[in-house]
């Protein structure tokens, strides 16, 4: 299975009194979005799944995709990877269980963390800047779980 993360492009900080969800992209951020998603459209397979956290940043994100998501709420920024790995059906044990891509477009720590977890990498490696998408293929193989990836898309640099 191919897993996608990808991080929010850059949002407002968030104000006093405001709500952390509501943040909107500034305009840097979707320009980041844009770029990323011209890309990620032309190599992201139609059948891919994209789940989507509700966060108006995320999903912001994912409109410049311009494919069909779902809002997901375990993908909120309090998620853990444990509840994201879960979520895409992706267990320790045996590795992914579904054969389609899944894209997901969410938050840090918990995409940092997964991608560590998968590439057996200590947690704290990897650290997803602002509109940044990993590519990683995971494979079931010979009693293991295989993780490869693939790539790294950084929107200041496409």
């Amino acid at each position: 299975m191919d897993l996608l993360l990808w991080r929010h492009a850059q949002a407002h900080e968030a104000l006093a009194g405001f709500d952390d969800m509501s943040r909107p992209l500034t305009q840097k951020g979707e320009g980041q979005a844009a770029r990323v998603a011209t890309w990620l459209d032309r190599q992201l397979p139609e059948s891919a799944r994209v789940l989507v956290s509700p966060a108006l940043r995320t999903e912001q994100t994912a409109r410049a995709l311009k494919r069909k998501f779902k809002l997901r709420d375990e993908l909120v920024p309090e998620s853990s990877a444990d509840d994201v790995l879960a979520l895409i059906k992706w267990l320790p044990e045996t590795g992914p269980q579904n054969a389609r891509p899944v894209l997901l477009v969410g938050h840090q720590p918990y995409l940092g963390q997964i991608a560590a977890r998968l590439l057996d990498l200590p947690e704290s490696a990897c650290n997803f800047h602002k509109g940044a998408l990993w590519w990683l293929r995971g494979v079931y193989h010979d009693g293991q779980v295989r993780t490869t990836l693939l790539t790294v898309i950084s929107p200041q640099l496409i």
